[in-house]
C-alpha cells in the first residue's frame, strides 16, 4: 500500500492559488513547494545539512546521470539514494526526459525508447520506459517521473503533437512498469504523468485529459521554460491547471524566476523545480528579498550590509555584502556555497511566504506588491 497522499488546504478565492500537503514515506511536504535541484545526488556547493537548515523539503535527482554515475548496482549496495546521500527526507527524480531535448545531439528517438551516448564516456545507454522505472527503483526515490520527450522551442505543429503522442504511450508503460515491478527498499514510490505539447494549448489538453484518465499519482507540466515567451509558458499553465483534476499535485518542471514562480501559484501551480538559484549563485548573482544583486559590483566592495537583511537565516545577517564580494574576487570556494546558501533560502522563503499569504487570503495584493518592486514583471492577475 502506498503512503503517497495530497491534501488541499486552502484555496484562494481571487486566483487558482492554494496550499496542501504531499504525504510521502520520508515525510510531509507543505506546497506550494520550491526543491533543491540534486541532479547528481548533489546540490552543487551545498552540504545535506544546510538544506535542512534551510528547511528544504525534498530534492531532486535525475534518473539518466545518476544511472552514469555511481551507476545503480552501487546505489542498490547502499539501499537507495536516501542512504547513499545520507538525506532523510523526500527525493523526487526526473526521469531522463529533459536529457532528450538537452542531448540532442548525443540521442536517437525510436518508438521504443531513446538511444543515448553517455556524456561522460560515449557509452551506449538504451532508455525505455521500463528501464527507465527499473532505475528509479533502484535509486529509491519517493516520487518517480515518468518517460517523456520534452520537445524544444520553436517546434513545429506536426512534430509536437507526433512527439506527445509517443510521449503518452511511453507514459502508459511506466505506468504499467511501476504496477508490475517491484519494489526493492522498505518504502513506497509514487508516479507523475508529463503533460507536453509544446505551446499548443489543444494538444495541451488532448495529452493531459488522456493522461487524467489513469491513476497517476499526481501529474506535471514539462516542455516550459525552454525558450517560450513567459506569456506563452503562463497561458499554458492556466490551461493546464484547468484539466488536472483538484485532488491531484501540480508539478510545473524547470520553472523559474522569482515571478515565475509566483505567477504559477496563481495559476495553481504546487510544485517548482529550477537550477536557477544554485546556478546563478556559482555566478556572483543573489536573489535577495530586496531584489537581485550582483555581488562582484564596486558597489559591494565596502558594503557593511548583511547579505539579506529580510531573511531571518544566521548567514544571511552574519556575513556583509563586503565579505562575499572579496570570496569571490579572491576565487574562495565558501563564496560559492555562501551564495549558494543565500538564493536556496531565498527560494524557499518565497515559496513559505506564498504559503502564509494563501492563507491569510492576502497574496494577491502581496504577490504583485512583491513583483512590481522588487522583481518586476507583470501582475500577478486576481
Amino acid at each position: 500500500m502506498s503512503d503517497f497522499k495530497f491534501t488541499v488546504h486552502t484555496s484562494s478565492t481571487y486566483c487558482k492559488a492554494r496550499t496542501g500537503t504531499v504525504t510521502t514515506s520520508h515525510g510531509e511536504i507543505q506546497t506550494p513547494i520550491f526543491m533543491p535541484v540534486g541532479t547528481q545526488g548533489s546540490v552543487k556547493a551545498i552540504e545535506q545539512q544546510w538544506l535542512k537548515d534551510i528547511g528544504s523539503q525534498i530534492i531532486l535527482g535525475n534518473t539518466y546521470h545518476l544511472s552514469i554515475r555511481p551507476g545503480i548496482e552501487l546505489l542498490r549496495e547502499f539501499g537507495g539514494l536516501h542512504k547513499f546521500m545520507k538525506w532523510d527526507k523526500p527525493i523526487l527524480t526526473d526521469s531522463g526526459g529533459f536529457q532528450v531535448f538537452s542531448l540532442k545531439d548525443l540521442r536517437k528517438i525510436t518508438e521504443v525508447g531513446v538511444q543515448f551516448r553517455s556524456h561522460v564516456d560515449g557509452a551506449k545507454l538504451f532508455f525505455t520506459s521500463e528501464e527507465v522505472i527499473n532505475i528509479q527503483r533502484h535509486i529509491g526515490s519517493d516520487i518517480m517521473m515518468v518517460f517523456d520527450e520534452c520537445t524544444p522551442y520553436p517546434c513545429d505543429y506536426d512534430y509536437a503533437k507526433k512527439s506527445m503522442e509517443r510521449s503518452i504511450r511511453w507514459e502508459l508503460r511506466c505506468l504499467e512498469a511501476h504496477k508490475t515491478q517491484p519494489l526493492l527498499y522498505e518504502h513506497s514510490q509514487a508516479l507523475f504523468a508529463i503533460g507536453q505539447g509544446s505551446v499548443y494549448p489543444e494538444l495541451r489538453k488532448m495529452c493531459l485529459e488522456e493522461l487524467c484518465n489513469h491513476d497517476f499519482d499526481g501529474i506535471a507540466i514539462g516542455g516550459l521554460a525552454v525558450g517560450e515567451p513567459a506569456e506563452n509558458m503562463y497561458e499554458i499553465v492556466d490551461k493546464s491547471t484547468d484539466v488536472i483534476p483538484k485532488e491531484k499535485p501540480r508539478y510545473l518542471m524547470g520553472v523559474g524566476t522569482p515571478q515565475n514562480i509566483l505567477r504559477n501559484i496563481a495559476l495553481g501551480i504546487d510544485m517548482f523545480d529550477c537550477v536557477m538559484p544554485t546556478r546563478n549563485a556559482r555566478n556572483g548573482t543573489l536573489f535577495t528579498t530586496t531584489g537581485r544583486v550582483n555581488i562582484r559590483n564596486n558597489q559591494n566592495k565596502n558594503s557593511h550590509e548583511p547579505i539579506d537583511a529580510g531573511l531571518d537565516n544566521a548567514l544571511s545577517q552574519t556575513y556583509s555584502r563586503a565579505y562575499l564580494r572579496h570570496l569571490f574576487m579572491a576565487n574562495e570556494i565558501v563564496g560559492l556555497q555562501l551564495a549558494t546558501i543565500q538564493n536556496l533560502n531565498f527560494y524557499l522563503w518565497l515559496v513559505k511566504t506564498a504559503r502564509e499569504k494563501i492563507n491569510e487570503g492576502t497574496f494577491t495584493t502581496w504577490a504583485n506588491s512583491f513583483i512590481n518592486e522588487f522583481y518586476p514583471e507583470t501582475r500577478v492577475s486576481a
